[in-house]
């Protein structure tokens, strides 16, 4: 039977705010370029103004490049994640992602581009926690973060209706994988997708579906669970009672 967590006590956070590092628009793209970008769903018509974003967190990113979809006629033709993440990017402005906005209209991907910066802004980030015993040490950083609402590019992701609620959890390997169980054993929430180790930056996860209640929970499980992780690391690392004289 695994060890009992400690008993919820709101472990104070601090959040690890993401930085748009760089942001242009190219209003009319040659073909050729919008055909390599996007693929075989290039639509010349209506992916013709591209909006491109560099950020130091990539999960971060993703969600803010869905919230644009909101809000905007854009669609998300391209993000992914760079390898080793923005602490070993390949230039001062490339972070660990390159996400790319599409639409048929320079305003509508400029109005998709602000909603990007704004989210990000203010709306999503990583966290760690703050206070014993990470006073002198980074802790774990993690993202525990509830989509209301989701747009295209998540819920195309998730495999959920468009609207739908998300739980987006992330963590470094070993804590996702009980953080995601407890998650799950928390609320009435389902598996939507498991984000295995090792990712482009060594994170994982996973994507839940649910009611937003329980979502809310699901996620507050996930987080208890990290920083017992994050206290008690070596917490099974003990001899078997059976083995016990």
């Amino acid at each position: 039977m695994a060890p009992p967590l400690h008993p919820r006590s709101a472990p104070a956070r601090r959040a690890l705010r993401p930085t748009l590092l760089a942001c242009r628009q190219i209003d009319a793209v040659d073909d050729a370029l919008g055909r390599a970008l996007v693929g075989a769903d290039f639509d010349p018509a209506r992916h013709r103004s591209l909006g491109l974003v560099t950020v130091d967190q990539d999960d971060s990113t993703y969600i803010a490049l869905d919230e644009a979809t909101k809000h905007a006629p854009v669609d998300v033709v391209f993000a992914r994640s760079f390898y080793a993440g923005s602490r070993h990017a390949s230039g001062p402005y490339s972070g660990e992602i390159l996400g790319v906005l599409a639409g048929a209209d320079p305003d509508h991907v400029a109005a998709g581009l602000w909603v990007v910066k704004e989210h990000l802004a203010t709306a999503v980030a990583f966290e760690t926690f703050a206070g014993e015993p990470w006073t002198s040490k980074d802790g774990p950083a993690f993202l525990a973060h509830i989509v209301e609402a989701t747009g295209s590019h998540l819920s195309r992701e998730a495999g959920v209706e468009p609207g739908a609620p998300l739980a987006y959890l992330i963590a470094p390997p070993l804590e996702a994988a009980v953080a995601v169980d407890a998650a799950l054993k928390a609320g009435r929430v389902s598996l939507q997708k498991w984000i295995p180790a090792p990712s482009e930056t060594n994170f994982s996860g996973a994507f839940l579906s649910g009611a937003l209640d329980e979502l809310l929970a699901a996620r507050d499980a996930f987080v208890d669970a990290i920083h017992d992780v994050g206290t008690r690391p070596l917490l099974s690392a003990r001899r078997p009672d059976h083995l016990r004289r």
